[in-house]
């Protein structure tokens, strides 16, 4: 749903209990319509104010998400670093019942001299933008410049007088209606139903609040207006409950989840109408929910479209070894006559008396059956006795060494497989264009993806996943193959403990014990963390093996991630991904 204005009007107050009085320490655009503005204030904590404009997706709150910069900063943000660095927020407005929420800052110049400067954030569908402007209400410059071509109306423009958007004309505002009115404009109505009454009616309201209104009502999401048996009372009396609700302040952050706990919808108050179809949740704050509900599922749908082509290319790789195994089984159940060649080399030499030049078959005691029935040896016409002989004893050498190689690489074959499938799992589990990157880096070196010739800028290495567990100790979890190998292998000390969920791919997990054996809490809450963080995430027990990591070594010739292990014991846990949220560190 799009952030209807008593929702942000929610957010807004939960801003301004957050972030009043913080100052601007960077500001970043990391998408083409997002701004993240990083906020510190006396303490050490910083907060990151998410503003987006981007259609369909139109919200500000804070994030706890970290997003990968580009190359070079944009213009708009660069001149959003010029006049917002240093600058505190004095305030957080919102015109009554509108998309539309003002940041009231106080700037210094490089002469020390002080002024007003205000961030305008319109959340308005297609037209949504975020604009700088002077205390005069003059605009310095916006992310989406509207030009009279655009809008004859009211161009946006630097050097423009900045005016407001245009209220919806014949459109009222739902906290200003009295109950006669209400009453009046239910009876008198043309509408087919009570949630496209209340659409059309008022400003500010959501379609899945208008719904919502009617079951409350009437026990009907799109109950109709003609089927209204008492003067509208009952809706009257729900539409007030919520108007109270909002005049009151008490919003609450309730989060719409379908059966697989995925976010389907939002809103500022309990919503009842999908019964059981759908799952409710209260989260801890609106940004919370928010960041849950937009950030996290863009960043997956983005960093999902960027990995497809590299997705594509180990399943290519993956069917194709996978078709090469097949054959090669297939050819090693042949060579399981090898013996049976030898022996007929054999019997043909016992018995090169008894056959005449042109003899198409040799039947002859078969000394190597218990029974000692006769068998029968197919012969070539055109050959000598002894060259039948060499013949099966050429095809049993043949046979025999075949076997070998063909042992040989079907366990190379394995083993690569088994790389394919872990990088495969990883890619499913990215979260990042730098983690990404990483993956790709590490294709290149095992050949999978053709280095580029030209020089790459060198990238700092992503860090791994942290987390601390409820008594204090810190976990670490590996993003990909590279990462798994150097923290097993490089950063964990040999009496850490190491966990991996048992036979399936899955992250490295170390539990950093500086001495002290963890205790069974953690070691139960590091269990979950590999569990979920493997591709056994979807069920609802994983064996998970642990043992110190100094018992973990790396085979010889192995691909990256791959390693042996030793002296384990097995616990069996649950991949809870809110326990996961919960204890894993501020990324």
């Amino acid at each position: 749903m799009p952030l209807d204005a008593i929702c942000l009007a929610a957010v807004r107050n939960e801003l301004a209990g957050r972030i009043l009085g913080l100052k601007v320490d960077k500001v970043r655009q990391p998408e083409r319509d997002i701004i993240i503005l990083s906020l510190k204030g006396p303490g050490v904590q910083t907060h990151r104010l998410l503003i987006s404009v981007r259609a369909g997706a139109a919200r500000v709150h804070l994030t706890e998400h970290k997003f990968d910069n580009p190359k070079s900063p944009a213009m708009f943000c660069m001149l959003l670093k010029k006049h917002l660095g240093g600058a505190r927020i004095k305030d957080v407005t919102q015109p009554p019942s509108e998309r539309l929420l003002t940041l009231e800052l106080e700037t210094s110049d490089a002469m020390g001299v002080k002024s007003e400067k205000s961030l305008v954030i319109e959340l308005i569908g297609h037209q949504a933008n975020i604009v700088l402007k002077d205390s005069g209400g003059l605009i310095i410059d916006c992310l989406r410049r509207v030009g009279s071509s655009l809008s004859e109306k009211r161009p946006v423009l630097p050097g423009l007088i900045y005016r407001n958007p245009e209220l919806q004309e014949g459109k009222l505002n739902p906290l200003n209606i009295t109950v006669a009115e209400l009453n009046e404009l239910i009876n008198n109505e043309n509408a087919s139903t009570v949630d496209k009454l209340l659409i059309s009616t008022f400003t500010g309201m959501s379609p899945l609040i208008c719904r919502e209104l009617s079951w409350r009502a009437y026990g009907e999401t799109d109950y109709r207006i003609e089927r209204i048996t008492d003067g509208g009372d009952a809706l009257c009396s729900a539409f007030q409950a919520l108007m109270q609700q909002v005049k009151s302040n008490a919003y609450e952050p309730w989060m719409i989840l379908v059966n697989d706990n995925t976010p389907y919808d939002f809103a500022f108050t309990h919503i009842a109408q999908y019964e059981t179809a759908y799952k409710t949740k209260l989260e801890n704050s609106f940004s919370e929910m928010l960041d849950s509900f937009y950030t996290r599922s863009e960043q997956r749908l983005r960093i999902s479209q960027k990995c497809s082509a590299t997705l594509k290319l180990m399943k290519t790789a993956y069917n194709r070894l996978f078709r090469k195994l097949s054959v090669q089984r297939l050819e090693l159940e042949e060579t399981s006559k090898q013996d049976y060649l030898r022996e007929c080399g054999d019997i043909i030499t016992s018995n090169l008396h008894r056959i005449k030049r042109g003899q198409e078959a040799l039947s002859a005691e078969d000394y190597y059956s218990q029974s000692g029935k006769l068998r029968v040896i197919k012969l070539d016409p055109l050959k000598t006795p002894s060259q039948n002989s060499a013949k099966y004893y050429k095809a049993y050498t043949k046979a025999k060494n075949a076997r070998i190689f063909l042992t040989e690489q079907i366990k190379t074959g394995e083993t690569e497989l088994d790389y394919i499938e872990s990088v495969i799992e990883q890619l499913k589990r990215t979260e990042t264009a730098h983690e990404l990157d990483e993956i790709r880096s590490e294709l290149t070196s095992t050949g999978y993806i053709k280095a580029h010739t030209q020089k790459r800028s060198k990238q700092a290495e992503s860090v791994h996943y942290k987390f601390i567990s409820a008594s204090g100790m810190r976990i670490y979890v590996g993003k990909n193959n590279m990462q798994n190998d150097k923290l097993t292998l490089k950063t964990a000390s040999k009496s850490d403990i190491w966990l991996h969920a048992q036979k399936i791919h899955g992250a490295h997990v170390i539990i950093s014990c500086a001495g002290e054996y963890p205790d069974e809490k953690t070691l139960s809450e590091a269990a979950s963390i590999a569990a979920y963080y493997s591709s056994a995430r979807s069920d609802t027990k994983v064996p998970v093996d642990y043992t110190f990591a100094g018992k973990v070594k790396k085979p010889p010739g192995g691909r990256p991630g791959m390693v042996i292990y030793t002296d384990f014991k097995t616990i069996f846990a649950v991949p809870d991904e809110e326990l996961v949220k919960q204890l894993r560190e501020s990324r």
